[in-house]
């Protein structure tokens, strides 16, 4: 049986409500170490572990994906793919720009996205070929046309093994966007930074990664609020990419090129 995954859209924001209210209402509790500088804290568990049993009970048909514990359902091909709390350093920090991140993936690609922003009151929401929305009203990418009139959000710098290897086109990257754009921001949320894109709160991001947990629902809405998503080399984003870059159109041809010249200047 086919399904039509734009129907699903209800099912996923009841799932996004539920978490919204774990992460508004709950303190961080106990943090776990997944590795150098990188950690997961009670709720982060305690979402995951909501959604998956909500979702089973509604789609039990459909595989699960999540950030802390993996796949613990393959279903019959679609993916509902869960970050609990994106931004879990800004979360134990106090800071307000974390989230919910929830997406379905159809084989590589998603096709319908909702990241909630439980301590902004903002709710970001698309399925495919039906627009992208937040908090109900339509929204769209912006419409500038020069890197030196944007804001370009940057994904966080690697951690971990490795790092020093890792971080050097990222640094690069750094180097010519703070030649080239307007301003350059670190938000430390892929689902912040795809959501600005397509609300035109920001007019791209660039991350030199592709977790789908962090950017299947980002990269939906975004591509349904007009945003270009592509790869590294400019073919379009799939969730087996190499990173994530999402811009109005009119950007996206000079990013890929000050990307490609960041990459030649890491390697020299």
């Amino acid at each position: 049986m086919t399904i039509d995954t734009r129907t699903l859209l209800p099912i996923a924001e009841q799932a996004v409500t539920m978490a919204s209210e774990i992460i508004r209402t709950k303190l961080p509790g106990i943090i776990t170490p997944k590795g150098d500088r990188d950690m997961a804290t009670e709720v982060d568990y305690a979402v995951e572990e909501a959604v998956r049993e909500f979702l089973a009970t509604e789609t039990p048909e459909i595989g699960f994906l999540g950030e802390e514990e993996g796949i613990t359902h393959a279903g019959t091909g679609l993916m509902w793919a869960l970050d609990p709390v994106d931004g879990t350093a800004n979360f134990l920090h106090r800071l307000p720009l974390c989230g919910v991140s929830l997406g379905l993936v159809d084989k590589d690609a998603p096709t319908l996205g909702v990241i909630e922003l439980p301590l902004l009151d903002a709710r970001y929401s698309a399925a495919i070929d039906g627009g992208a929305n937040l908090n109900g009203e339509h929204i769209r990418v912006s419409d500038t046309s020069d890197l030196d009139a944007a804001i370009v959000a940057l994904g966080d710098y690697a951690v971990g093994t490795d790092a020093e290897k890792r971080n050097k086109p990222r640094l690069a990257l750094t180097h010519e966007l703070a030649a080239r754009v307007q301003r350059v921001r670190m938000f430390g949320s892929a689902a912040i930074d795809l959501a600005w894109v397509a609300e035109g709160k920001i007019d791209a991001n660039i991350m030199l990664s592709n977790n789908p947990w962090d950017t299947a629902a980002g990269v939906l809405i975004a591509r349904e609020a007009g945003a270009i998503v592509v790869d590294t080399d400019g073919s379009p984003h799939t969730m087996n990419a190499r990173a994530t870059i999402a811009a109005s159109p009119k950007l996206i041809a000079d990013l890929v090129e000050l990307i490609a010249e960041a990459q030649k200047a890491a390697k020299a």
